[in-house]
C-alpha cells in the first residue's frame, strides 16, 4: 500500500516502484509468499488541515495520477472523494502524542492526529504486507512507525529516501503552487541542508555550529522551524553523538515547504 493525497510526482512514483519490487520479490526473500498487488490510495484528508490552510487549493489530478501509477506497476487504486466514507463519525482518533508535538506539530497541532487516524483506517481496510512511505516527511514516518508497532498492525512500514528535483529541491505536490520567483527563492532550503551536512562531515557536532545563522541562510523564506533532533525519538539535540536529523520548514509566499537530512556519526 502506498497512501498519498494525489498529484503524484517522482517521489510518489518511487514508492510505487518499491511496492512493485516488494510484490515481485522471489519467494522467501520477503514476507510475501505468493503474488500480491500494489495498492495506491488517493485521499486529500481534510482532518490533517487546519482552518486557513491549503485544503481547498491542494492540487488534484486524479486521471493523471492513475495513468502515472499504472505505468509504475500499481494494480489497484482506492480514491474516495466523499470524506464521509472515511469518517462515518468524528468520534474516533489515533494520536501518537510524544512524537507529534514538536517540529511540524508545533505550528500544526491537529495535523498528525489526522494523518495517523487516516493511515490507521487505510491500514485496517487494506491489511497490507507493506506500507511504503517517503523519508521527506520523516516526522510523519516516525509517528506512523510507532503507531504501527503500538497498535499491533500486520505487515511492516517501509521507508524510501527523498527524491529531489535536478536543482536539489525536495519533490512535493505543493511545489506546483510556487510562482517562478518563489520557486527560485526556495532553493535556499536544500542549500542550507547541504551546508549543514558539509559542516557535519568536517567534524562539527554542536547545534550552534551546525545550524549557524539559519534565518539569514533561509531568507527570503519565512522560517517555521529549523531543528536538530534525535533521529529516533525526535527530541532536541545540542551535541550530535548518535544519529540525528536536521529539519527545516519554511514558507515561500503561501506555500510551506519541508526538508531534512540524516546526520549519522
Amino acid at each position: 500500500m502506498v497512501p498519498t493525497m494525489g498529484y503524484l510526482h517522482e517521489g510518489h512514483l518511487s514508492l510505487l516502484r518499491q511496492g512493485r519490487r516488494l510484490v515481485d520479490a522471489p519467494s522467501g526473500s520477503t514476507e510475501v509468499d505468493e503474488p500480491g498487488s500494489v495498492l495506491l490510495t488517493i485521499f486529500v484528508n481534510p482532518t490533517q488541515f487546519a482552518p486557513g490552510e491549503d485544503l481547498d487549493v491542494y492540487p488534484r489530478d486524479e486521471a493523471g495520477d492513475l495513468a502515472k501509477a499504472a505505468a509504475c506497476g500499481a494494480d489497484v487504486a482506492f480514491c474516495p472523494t466523499d470524506p464521509g466514507l472515511m469518517y462515518p463519525s468524528l468520534h474516533t482518533w489515533v494520536s501518537v502524542e510524544q512524537l507529534s508535538g514538536g517540529l511540524c506539530g508545533a505550528s500544526r497541532p491537529h495535523h498528525f492526529r489526522g494523518v495517523s487516524t487516516v493511515v490507521a483506517k487505510l491500514w485496517g481496510l487494506a491489511r497490507p504486507d507493506f506500507g511504503v512511505f517517503g523519508d521527506k516527511d520523516f516526522q510523519q514516518l516516525a509517528i506512523l512507525t510507532r503507531m504501527h508497532a503500538d497498535l499491533f498492525l500486520r505487515g511492516e512500514v517501509v521507508s524510501m529516501p527523498i527524491v529531489r528535483e535536478p536543482d536539489g529541491l525536495a519533490m512535493s505536490s505543493r511545489n506546483a503552487r510556487l510562482s517562478a520567483e518563489m520557486r527560485a527563492h526556495a532553493l535556499v532550503i536544500p542549500a542550507f541542508v547541504q551546508a549543514v551536512q558539509r559542516r557535519f562531515a568536517q567534524g562539527e557536532r554542536s547545534r550552534a555550529a551546525l545550524l549557524g545563522d539559519f534565518e539569514e541562510a533561509l531568507a527570503p523564506g519565512k522560517v517555521d522551524y529549523v531543528a536538530l533532533v534525535d533521529a529516533a525519538d525526535l527530541t532536541p539535540v545540542d551535541i550530535v553523538q548518535q544519529p540525528a536529523r536536521v529539519a527545516v520548514a519554511a514558507h515561500f509566499g503561501q506555500v510551506r515547504l519541508i526538508d531534512n537530512a540524516l546526520l549519522a556519526p
